[in-house]
């Protein structure tokens, strides 16, 4: 002790020459135990950033002296008041301590080491060098964001603790290996390097990131070489499944899940399968997967075999594996082949559904196929003899049939004998009658009829059928049963613009005319007389047996009123009519006796020159009557024109009685004042006279 003692006052006379910055020293007994708090103090923080290394050698320091710091702190401290100098050695001893510890913490390799290095080992630059060079080979150029092999050193407390060969662990939950539950100290794993320091120094390690960033490398390498992953169907979603590869979930396709079609998503939920990666979306480590690929190359080599080896012929073994309107597709082991719909049955058929099921075995013939577009054209009834081959014996002209109704045309229907076996009915020899037949009012799907073969043809495999020769032709009676002039009632089974098709018997029946409706009304279609169905009377009027038709008539049940009408409306006649209907032709009156007349439109112009309305009722004067054509013109206009030519010539009349009146007036006073002029001049003649004899005697 004595020894150190000696040392430190050497050291501090030694140091009094050297100017010492700041104020005086003060008295030590004032700062004795502030100045124990300073040393403690600089001791823990040198300690606390002090390296597994620098701890190893500062203890081995301290192993070498003796005495610790605090306690040879004690002593000096204890030295002070015999030793005045000694006491201003340890006072700048302390001060170049807390002048150092202004720029303690900052990071623990800026430490100043030379403040600590008492009993240390002093080494040379060459041999620090050497040092330093071998301890950084133990250790490993760890970089951030790169995935490193990590050994497990401890598990404890819920953490693993791994060795990067680095100079500090790492620590990551355990939480992160639940996919590895046999996990022990010595396992070596893939760890993600996060950060090499944190804020507090340590390193920042991460399983489920390495897993994931593995998972990916390992998705776009099975997308680029074609590779095989692995992956656990774990839910549902719209349109396919959700499959987690590794941690990362992909996404897989419901078409992309067999190469048949899959109905049942719920199936494949918790299973584990083989996938390839046919999308990847690097901005957003997304992918597709499929597991059809996998199959389809799988049956690649199987489809080349049996497209290898098929021949026209060739009859094979399928399994329907999809039904459409238009057909079925088959697997014939690998590859694909279509059985067209006419193939399935040499019978009519409306789907495939009434001769297949899904999934149902069945043995074909190969019809056609190309290699280059791997399309294969299968048949189903050809493997057995075409119907027309085999037909019954019993089928020839004259025999009966019986059959269904297969298919309707415009032209007549088609029926099914046996299958694979029709014959036409011609909408012809539907019936005896010449009215036209509609074959698609007349004939319905699935109609069990029986028909007379007409005619047979085996070579061009076809077949004439009729259902009116079933009975005997009423043509060839018709002069006996329905002669001209007879009376009868039919029914009423088409009307065309032109007039009214009437049955009266099967197979014979006539046209009415529209104009042979009625004698006095005119009708625009026949609809406005009667209805199809409806019962009607008429006369036979007129017969062409070879044309097989009937002329008939309903208005020639009745007398022709037209003979009478000539003498109830003659020309110029007035009548009361009311108005039916109007077009901008004309306009078409009732008159009395249920008669209709025309009158065209400027006829029917009222005395404020307005249009008759519909309904109304107006005297109009008949312009013209045709017995022949049975027409009669009116019109409302020419009785107005006859009403006030009728008034003139009453005012004309009246005007003249009056002026005849006034003339025989004037005549008889003229008769009267003539008669006193007279005899007025014979006065005066006389008393001229008179005159005239006085004067000579008044001379």
């Amino acid at each position: 002790m004595s020894e150190e003692k000696e040392g430190m006052s050497e050291s501090s006379e030694g140091e009094q020459t050297q100017p010492i910055a700041g104020d005086s020293i003060p008295p030590l007994a004032d700062e004795t135990s502030s100045d124990d708090a300073v040393v403690e103090e600089t001791v823990a923080l040198a300690e606390e950033n002090a390296t597994p290394m620098e701890e190893e050698v500062a203890q081995d320091s301290h192993e070498e002296e003796g005495p610790s710091s605090e306690e040879e702190s004690h002593e000096v401290l204890a030295a002070e008041a015999s030793e005045p100098v000694a006491e201003e050695e340890d006072v700048l001893d302390i001060e170049e301590i807390l002048a150092e510890t202004e720029v303690i913490g900052t990071a623990h390799d800026d430490f100043n080491w030379s403040i600590t290095n008492k009993g240390g080992i002093n080494y040379s630059s060459e041999e620090s060098a050497n040092l330093t060079e071998q301890y950084a080979a133990t250790m490993n150029a760890v970089l951030e964001n790169e995935v490193v092999k990590g050994m497990v050193t401890s598990i404890n407390g819920g953490d693993v603790i791994l060795d990067i060969n680095y100079k500090s662990d790492g620590l990551i939950p355990q939480s992160e290996f639940r996919d590895m539950p046999g996990l022990k100290v010595g396992d070596a794993v893939d760890v993600y390097v996060e950060q090499q320091e944190d804020g507090r120094g340590h390193l920042v390690l991460s399983r489920r990131k390495a897993k994931l960033l593995k998972s990916w490398e390992s998705i776009v390498d099975s997308y680029e070489n074609g590779t095989i992953i692995k992956g656990t169907v774990i839910s549902k979603t719209k349109g396919g499944l959700i499959v987690d590869c590794g941690g990362l979930e992909t996404f897989l396709p419901g078409s992309q899940i067999d190469i048949k079609p899959i109905v049942d998503y719920d199936q494949y939920v918790g299973r584990t399968m083989e996938f390839k990666v046919v999308k990847v979306n690097e901005i957003i480590k997304n992918a597709v997967v499929s597991h059809k690929a996998l199959i389809e190359s799988d049956l690649a080599e199987q489809r080349e075999q049996i497209i290898g080896g098929l021949e026209r012929g060739q009859v094979l073994e399928g399994v329907v594996k999809n039904i459409t309107d238009f057909g079925a597709f088959l697997d014939l082991g690998g590859v694909d082949g279509l059985l067209y719909i006419t193939d399935i049955s040499w019978g009519r058929i409306n789907h495939p559904l009434e001769v297949l099921t899904l999934n149902q075995k069945i043995n074909v013939v190969v019809l056609d196929f190309d290699e280059n577009k791997r399309r294969i054209s299968l048949g189903l009834k050809q493997l057995q003899p075409h119907p027309w081959e085999v037909v019954a014996s019993g089928i020839s002209e004259g025999s009966t049939v019986n059959g269904r109704i297969v298919n309707i045309e415009d032209y007549g229907a088609f029926l099914e004998i046996q299958p694979g076996v029709e014959g036409l009915i011609h909408v012809s020899e539907v019936s005896w009658s010449n009215q036209p037949v509609n074959a698609r009012e007349f004939f319905h799907v699935g109609q069990e009829m029986e028909a007379k073969v007409v005619s047979i043809d085996q070579v061009e495999r076809r077949m004439s059928l009729s259902v009116k020769q079933l009975s005997s032709d009423p043509w060839t009676e018709i002069a006996q049963t329905f002669p001209v002039g007879s009376r009868h009632e039919g029914e009423v089974k088409n009307l065309t613009p032109y007039g009214v098709f009437v049955e009266l018997k099967d197979g014979i029946g006539g046209m009415v005319h529209i104009s042979d409706l009625s004698w006095t009304k005119r009708y625009g279609h026949p609809s406005e007389f009667t209805k199809v169905g409806e019962k009607i009377s008429v006369q036979i009027l007129e017969m062409d047996l070879q044309a097989r038709k009937l002329s008939l008539g309903h208005k020639q049940l009745e007398e022709n009123p037209w003979d009478t009408f000539e003498n109830v409306f003659p020309v110029g006649s007035y009548h009361e009519a009311t108005l039916l209907r109007r077009d901008d032709r004309g306009a078409v009156v009732q008159m009395p006796y249920g008669l209709e007349a025309f009158a065209p439109i400027k006829h029917m112009r009222k005395e404020d020159n307005s249009l008759a309305n519909i309904e109304e009722t107006l005297t109009v004067k008949v312009i013209e009557f045709n017995r022949d054509d049975k027409r009669i013109l009116v019109s409302h206009t020419r009785y107005l024109e006859d009403i006030r030519k009728e008034a003139d010539d009453s005012v004309r009349k009246e005007k003249q009685v009056d002026k005849e009146k006034t003339r025989q007036a004037v005549k008889k006073q003229q008769s009267t004042v003539e008669k006193t002029t007279m005899g007025e001049l014979e006065g005066l003649a006389q008393l001229k006279e008179q005159l005239g004899q006085d004067a000579p005697a008044a001379e």
